[in-house]
């Protein structure tokens, strides 16, 4: 765990991603990365140099059209001391059933980002962490160039003027390896996704791609973190 926190430090530091008084929500899907996140906010929140408080909200799509079972994500953060939200939304009716999306990744993506913002105003939180670590970075750069033949990537920090919010990504330095890891050591509970496309989607594939690459390429997601960071892309 003080790994986990000296690498999202190392982060929320290099890009002021945190202030005295601020109300962070933490986008909670129940899956590992979004678990590390909150346990690593949670163990900074006790010293980090400004204060700030923190909650927790989870959008649920209701896959099946069933809602989902959080009871142990909101048994950890009443031991966590952070205040649960959870969103019912009918995402999958509308994107599997209604508009029978046969890419729905994007879509579903950007209506949940539009109730985690929606739902973090609501809750008087003034910014937004997201649970994207390092090879999440790499990965997003990647599949611009390869689709769009742009170097872009989501940036460390962006503010939304509309919603008067800004979303910080404090684990951009963290290897998903050890995410992995920290996730099975301090027992974090992982909630499966019943996602009818999960694990079939171009992340998923690009990861499968970043992993042939890696056995050419030693240290690929830190060549492509510099690269990102050298020519100033996407405000890292």
């Amino acid at each position: 765990m003080q790994q986990l926190m000296s690498y999202m430090r190392a982060a929320m530091e290099q890009y002021d991603m945190v202030e005295e008084g601020d109300c962070i929500a933490v986008a909670l899907s129940g899956g590992k990365d979004s678990l590390a996140l909150l346990a690593g906010l949670a163990g900074l929140r006790r010293f980090y140099p400004e204060n700030f408080t923190l909650k927790a909200i989870t959008v649920d799509p209701c896959f099946g059209n069933q809602e989902g079972d959080y009871s142990v994500v909101a048994a950890l953060c009443e031991r966590l001391e952070v205040e649960y939200v959870i969103k019912r939304s009918n995402l999958y009716h509308i994107i599997f059933e209604t508009r029978k999306e046969k890419n729905p990744c994007s879509l579903c993506a950007r209506m949940r980002r539009g109730m985690l913002h929606d739902t973090a105003k609501q809750c008087g939180c003034n910014k937004l962490a997201l649970g994207h670590h390092k090879e999440d970075a790499v990965q997003t750069a990647l599949m611009n160039l390869f689709n769009g033949g742009n170097f872009t990537c989501f940036s460390p920090v962006s503010y939304l003027s509309r919603k008067d919010l800004t979303m910080i990504r404090p684990m951009i330095y963290v290897p998903e390896q050890y995410v992995r890891k920290l996730v099975r050591r301090e027992n974090l509970p992982v909630v499966q996704s019943a996602c009818p496309a999960d694990g079939f989607t171009e992340r998923q594939a690009m990861a499968d791609f970043m992993e042939q690459l890696e056995k050419k390429y030693e240290n690929l997601p830190e060549k492509v973190i510099h690269a990102l960071q050298a020519g100033h892309i996407s405000n890292w």
